[in-house]
């Protein structure tokens, strides 16, 4: 099984929709950098190549979709079987590299008659779903309220990414700092080892010379 990492620096708060392509057995997999305790929704929708047409279906019916979320200590956060088209949710603990693995479950090999697969997803983080809970609003207040709640919360997330990123930068200039550190006494420990080769070949020569009689 192939397995092909897909590396995404998005901003936190915005919505990242793409497409990618892949076999009916083929796991592709997203890494995401998430803070902690954040609440992250993902939409993907499957479509099928058809060979008399030439282009992708709008469904692919009898598809299904395992979604796999862990993260970057292996902690399983999903595990799930979906249909062609679905949202999944879950929610960071730890701050760090989340795996967002995405496999159809189709008993065909593309080399043994699958088709490709056109995987449409939308990752947002941060975000709850707003326009779900305006829909149930039963007036205007509420729907007002909703909308500040939802503003409320983007701020924190902003928050929380702001502190999440300077957090890094700290551990950063850390580990830049002890690695300047290190270099500088690597280095000064090798102008030592070399002035105490050059004494002592300079002294060993001496004395061959003089064991010599040459001086």
């Amino acid at each position: 099984m192939h397995i092909l990492i897909l590396l995404f620096c998005f901003n936190f708060s915005l919505s990242a929709a793409f497409y990618f392509h892949s076999g009916e057995r083929e796991e592709k997999c997203i890494i995401q950098d998430i803070p902690s305790e954040t609440w992250v929704t993902g939409t993907f929708k499957i479509q099928q190549w058809d060979i008399d047409r030439h282009d992708f279906l709008e469904a692919a019916p009898g598809l299904g979709m395992f979604v796999t979320i862990t993260s970057y200590n292996e902690e399983v956060l999903l595990s799930k079987l979906f249909g062609p088209q679905g949202t999944f949710y879950f929610t960071s603990h730890l701050p760090g590299e989340h795996i967002i693995c995405l496999e159809s479950n189709s008993t065909r090999l593309i080399s043994f008659g699958g088709s490709q697969l056109r995987i449409h997803l939308d990752i947002r983080v941060g975000e709850h779903d707003l326009d779900s809970a305006i829909a149930q609003a039963k007036d205007k207040v509420n729907e007002v309220t909703f909308k500040l709640e939802h503003l409320i919360e983007q701020i924190e997330q902003i928050l929380k990414e702001q502190n999440y990123q300077r957090d890094r930068e700290e551990n950063f200039r850390m580990t830049s700092e002890d690695t300047n550190s290190n270099v500088l006494w690597w280095a000064l420990a090798q102008t030592l080892i070399f002035i105490s080769i050059g004494i002592f070949q300079m002294k060993y020569l001496k004395d061959f010379f003089i064991a010599k009689k040459v001086v």
